[in-house]
């Protein structure tokens, strides 16, 4: 498995999970240099984003083509340890379950072996119009590699 300063810049999938390498920034922290707890939802969100990209499923041509967007309908977070200014950080995430109009990911942020966040989510699938849609079976299929 390589290490996390080797990933690339959009991850790697391996072994049904894939790994996204996190850089805390000043920004990403409160007063005491600890990650303050809305920050780890982006990081999160960040690797979801970078799974598309990596299964040639970008958010823009997703909706360009099949006129939908991804949602957060569902997320859970147990928060384990803080991570800190300048911690390199991985998020691990795999798909757990797919369902007509909804999929789940379970994505764990850790520091070298260490957990600090657990995040349980999950995403609908929504027309142009607002309302559920069916996931289209190009990006299910695509997303059944977890």
């Amino acid at each position: 498995m390589r290490q996390i300063c080797d990933l690339p810049q959009s991850g790697v999938i391996e072994s049904g999970y894939h790994r996204f390498p996190v850089r805390v920034y000043y920004e990403d922290t409160d007063n005491a240099k600890i990650v303050y707890h809305a920050n780890y939802l982006k990081f999160a969100e960040r690797a979801r984003t970078e799974i598309l990209r990596l299964l040639d499923l970008e958010q823009t041509e997703l909706n360009r083509r099949f006129g939908l967007f991804f949602a957060v309908k569902d997320c859970f977070l147990k928060f384990v340890q803080p991570a800190y200014l300048d911690d390199l950080l991985e998020v691990r995430s795999r798909v757990t379950q797919m369902r007509g109009a909804s999929f789940s990911f379970e994505q764990v942020i850790m520091r070298r072996d260490q957990v600090l966040v657990q995040c349980d989510i999950r995403i609908a699938c929504v027309s142009e119009k607002g309302g559920p849609a069916r996931i289209p079976a190009e990006i299910s299929q695509a997303l059944n590699k977890f």
